[in-house]
């Protein structure tokens, strides 16, 4: 992967009143193409992006669920594990997590545990729901990520969902649930 610098372009609020710049918009855009690869190879639609205090793009993970046959393999998850092994709780402090759906509950607490400073996502946790339904392969506990970082001791930044991405955001779901 090369890594991919980003400016420093100041964000406009969205209408969640979440700020989210240009380049935000293009970290998401990688993170739904990192969930389109994760459904290519067999796995949930979900993908994350991580990027150093500079924005550079310098991890990427995807869902596993399925072919690691792991509960906890989430792409949010999965990054948290590569990330806390390459870098410090320090650095992190300083990283954003790029989503392509709002983090659930695990991966919120994942994200929290690892010290990761902020999080933009692009599908809201309620669009996923209003999409798969009572699907028991995403049985969503319907728990906006904000609740979780809110119940910590140290602010998670978030932003999102990114309205202007939703059905990019949407299509990479796209009969995929049944």
């Amino acid at each position: 992967m090369e890594p991919q610098p980003i400016s420093n372009e100041s964000p406009s609020p969205s209408p969640t009143g979440s700020a989210l710049s240009t380049d935000d918009l293009e970290r998401l855009r990688v993170a739904i193409l990192v969930a389109s690869s994760s459904r290519a190879n067999g796995n949930h639609p979900f993908g994350s992006v991580l990027t150093d205090a500079a924005g550079t793009v310098v991890l990427e993970a995807e869902n596993t669920v399925v072919t690691a046959r792991d509960a906890t393999g989430h792409a949010e998850t999965n990054l948290v594990r590569l990330a806390s092994h390459r870098y410090s709780p320090a650095e992190l402090a300083d990283f954003t997590l790029y989503t392509s759906t709002e983090p659930c509950a695990m991966c919120s607490g994942a994200i929290y545990w690892a010290g990761i400073g902020r999080v933009v996502f692009a599908l809201a946790e309620s669009d996923l729901y209003a999409i798969t339904g009572e699907n028991a392969e995403n049985p969503t506990m319907r728990l906006p990520c904000r609740e979780v970082f809110a119940a910590g001791q140290r602010e998670t930044a978030v932003a999102g969902p990114a309205p202007e991405l939703r059905a990019e955001a949407t299509a990479v779901h796209h009969d995929f649930w049944g």
